[in-house]
């Protein structure tokens, strides 16, 4: 169960207790807004697109979209996200429940900077009805992240 490989990652930091479990989905941005009960750009979506060799995983802004141009510009492709079916393969999680925690060392991790005007955010930790609240240092630490990239549009309206 790939929520027992973020608890598992999540130990690393003694924070695999911290885990919130929802007894409703919150496979969705805003069904998970719902249950934390915070706007929803806090949660930290996790994105997943093919790359050349494995994935990457583009941690987000819950009220934010792909820009298809940034993400061209920094990465050199197209994005093509992965099918749900490619996501639980590469990733270990399945489409709902998502996250940089507890994936394998193919997959690269980076942290758009959406997610820089919130102290804490909220991602996903495996599972459709999951999530853990963090500071964006921890995200960064946690998720392992490559680094801040700029790949996203439309949040900057939304404040």
């Amino acid at each position: 169960m790939s929520i027992e490989a973020a608890r598992e990652h999540l130990k690393k930091w003694g924070r695999d207790q911290d885990i919130i479990e929802f007894d409703a989905s919150s496979a969705t941005v805003p069904l998970a807004a719902l249950a934390v009960g915070c706007v929803p750009g806090r949660i930290a979506k996790t994105l997943s697109f093919q790359a050349e060799e494995g994935c990457l995983l583009i941690v987000a802004a819950g009220d934010a979209k792909i820009d298809n141009a940034k993400y061209k510009a920094r990465f050199g492709r197209k994005a093509k996200m992965l099918t749900p079916e490619q996501a639980l393969e590469q990733t270990g999680h399945a489409v709902g429940g998502v996250c940089p925690f507890g994936v394998g060392a193919q997959v690269q991790v980076f942290l758009d900077i959406s997610l820089k005007r919130f102290e804490t955010v909220y991602p996903a930790c495996g599972s459709g009805n999951s999530a853990i609240c963090l500071t964006l240092p921890e995200l960064e630490t946690y998720s392992g992240s490559r680094g801040w990239i700029d790949v996203c549009k439309g949040w900057q309206e939304i404040g």
